[in-house]
């Protein structure tokens, strides 16, 4: 079962489940310090009727966020949420009608200094419990934001970037921190790598930091300097033609940092380095044989919980002899590459795919599982060729045939994409070119196939991100119109057919300062976006007030309770009565409970939510006989 490393289970790849936000208990103490992460107000009104004594218990929340695991925390700690790279957020506000009025919220200051490539982070319980927006720059400073209104936390430079005029081949002004980093929730710690120069330019230098994600603090044993712990057998690490793109990953508390090159220029490599994050002097890396082979996708590594996965790009002067290039790559824990057949897969026409640049590694791996299929436990490779690829990942299967391929674009794919499932079926939504959003659905056969889900005409380089108020319904694609020929604005699609669901806003709505590839997060209600120079906060309204009233009769001596409520258009209603669902029924507006108690005193309380998601009413009491309350 694939785990990810901040959660228990992950919704794209096992059994989706109910999420459940619990109601706080009239006795319960919430801290103070919570408020900005989970605002909850209760007032409690009661009132008193003498036929068998009718009591009303009003329930207001107002909650920054809506969906929120049992617990009441939403962590983001890495790029597309998971280890699987899947990019699906749950939250239970982001239905298509109140994603349709998402507004910016312009209270939110978010100022930063420095260009973004890095996609944000979400943390919560920080300093006086404030949950964090993390954010990382090309200037190499790092940020932790105020969720709510975007003010700083704390900051920290971690060095001074090296100038785009001193390294051989760059589109970068100033080359700091690219990947986006990663929290390790246990030890509080964000890892990150920043480029780095003591001496304005002349030495180069990749450091791989750990900073307390509740101060800044840089924690002891850090950073790392990779040129100076790096090898592969007989290769070391040269920092100055490298940079470090894609995202970081953490599997089995090894944190895995991989690195690619600086447009193809130099005899550079594929590196992926592993530190252990108890024991940083411990460097174990892998590299390509090959010159080239540079791992570059931004979504970087995936994981299934228990080894890590990435992709390479074209490699160099190779004589026709394979050397770790245009692949997608399990690792044993290190990273160990085993050099089995069955932990790496290489399509038979590499050589040509090396010869016109067309990289395999320029999306990333995306690990997903399709039920009913075989094989069900696949990898997802989008590669420059403009075709999908689908493999076993229990045995990627070396040099050969992929289970199925299909091409999807006619143009380079680069990004790094997601996928999800709905009642329709596995998807995988990706940025298809500079002009156009696509998905293909994976057919649940033996063997699985590709088929064309939808595609739309939308201007754009950012990669896109999913939401969805419980891992199946309202499943909303979002991508950012960014770098050139976007828009500068966010847009949300139907999951399952493309259909627009949010077209951009109007002109507060406006960005500035897109990142091609880049990618935003959801988390309690909002979407974040962290661009040049500012973090954008957006705000979805959060869902109508469901009214339900009651009233308590017997019939034929046995307790009976008339419930009726307004303010939901929800297709089905769960019924609650004690805090136990009772009935799940079409919403008609009332239900009838026939107890089947008959005469004595007793007491029921009862709210109704939209089905499967806590979006519900206020509670009322209903008492036969004994004193008022």
């Amino acid at each position: 079962m694939i785990r990810p490393a901040f959660l228990s289970q992950n919704p794209s790849l096992t059994e989706r489940r109910r999420i459940v936000v619990k109601r706080v208990p009239r006795s319960s103490n919430v801290r103070p310090q919570k408020a900005n992460s989970l605002r909850r107000v209760t007032n409690f009104v009661k009132h008193s009727y003498s036929t068998f004594c009718l009591v009303v218990t009003g329930l207001s929340i107002a909650i920054l966020s809506g969906v929120v695991p049992a617990n009441g925390s939403v962590n983001v700690t890495q790029h597309h949420n998971h280890d699987s790279r899947d990019g699906l957020y749950i939250d239970s506000v982001f239905t298509q009608s109140a994603a349709a009025s998402l507004t910016r919220d312009l209270s939110f200051d978010g100022t930063i200094t420095g260009n973004v490539y890095a996609q944000p982070l979400y943390i919560e319980d920080g300093p006086g419990g404030r949950a964090m927006i993390i954010a990382v720059t090309e200037s190499n400073n790092v940020y932790a934001l105020d969720v709510v209104d975007g003010s700083i936390i704390w900051q920290r430079n971690v060095g001074a970037p090296v100038p785009g005029d001193d390294l051989i081949c760059t589109k970068f002004d100033s080359m700091g921190i690219t990947g986006t980093p990663i929290v390790d929730l246990a030890s509080r710690a964000l890892f990150l790598d920043a480029m780095t120069t003591p001496d304005g330019g002349t030495t180069k230098k990749h450091l791989i930091f750990s900073l307390n994600v509740d101060t800044g603090d840089i924690n002891s044993g850090w950073p790392v300097d990779v040129e100076a712990t790096a090898t592969f057998n007989g290769m070391t690490f040269t920092a100055s033609i490298q940079q470090q793109r894609p995202a970081l990953g953490i599997v089995d508390n090894v944190l895995y940092v991989p690195y690619g090159s600086l447009m193809d220029c130099s005899l550079f490599h594929g590196w992926l380095v592993g530190v252990p994050i108890n024991n940083p002097a411990s460097v174990i890396a892998w590299a390509t044989s090959a010159i080239g082979g540079g791992i570059w996708g931004v979504g970087g590594v995936a994981s299934d919980g228990t080894n890590p996965f990435i992709t390479t790009g074209n490699t160099f002067n190779t004589d026709g002899n394979w050397g770790g290039g245009e692949a997608v790559i399990r690792f044993q824990p290190g990273p160990i590459f085993s050099g089995s057949p069955t932990d790496y897969w290489v399509p038979v026409n590499w050589l040509n795919l090396d010869n016109k640049d067309w990289d395999l590694g320029g999306s990333g791996p995306l690990l997903v599982d399709v039920p009913g299929a075989t094989p069900s436990n696949l990898v997802v490779a989008l590669g420059k060729d403009a075709n999908a690829y689908l493999l076993n990942r229990d045995n990627l299967g070396g040099i050969g045939a992929p289970v199925a391929s299909s091409q999807v674009s006619d143009r380079n794919i680069i990004q790094a994409a997601v996928t999800y499932r709905t009642k329709q079926g596995t998807y995988v939504a990706f940025r298809a070119s500079s002009t156009t959003l696509s998905a293909f659905r994976i057919t649940a056969t033996n063997p699985p196939t590709i088929a064309s889900a939808w595609s739309v005409s939308q201007g754009s380089r950012g990669s896109p991100f999913v939401s969805s108020t419980d891992g199946t319904n309202n499943m909303i694609v979002w991508v950012v119109g960014a770098d050139v020929g976007g828009d500068q604005r966010l847009h949300g699609f139907d999951g399952d057919t493309g259909n627009v669901v949010y077209a951009g806003g109007s002109a507060n709505e406006l960005m500035a300062g897109t990142r091609r590839f880049n990618t935003g997060i959801v988390a309690h209600g909002r979407i974040y976006i962290a661009n040049d120079n500012k973090v954008y906060a957006f705000v979805a309204p959060t869902p109508g007030a469901i009214t339900l009233s009651a009233h308590g009769r017997r019939v034929q001596r046995s307790h009976t309770v008339d419930l009726s409520w307004t303010g939901t258009d929800a297709a089905n209603i769960d019924i609650y009565r004690g805090g136990v669902v009772i009935a799940t029924v079409p919403n008609n507006g009332a239900y009838k409970d026939f107890i089947g108690v008959r005469g004595g005193n007793a007491r029921y309380t009862y709210k109704v939510c939209e089905a499967g998601i806590q979006n519900c009413s206020n509670e009322v009491t209903v008492r036969f006989g004994g004193p008022p309350l």
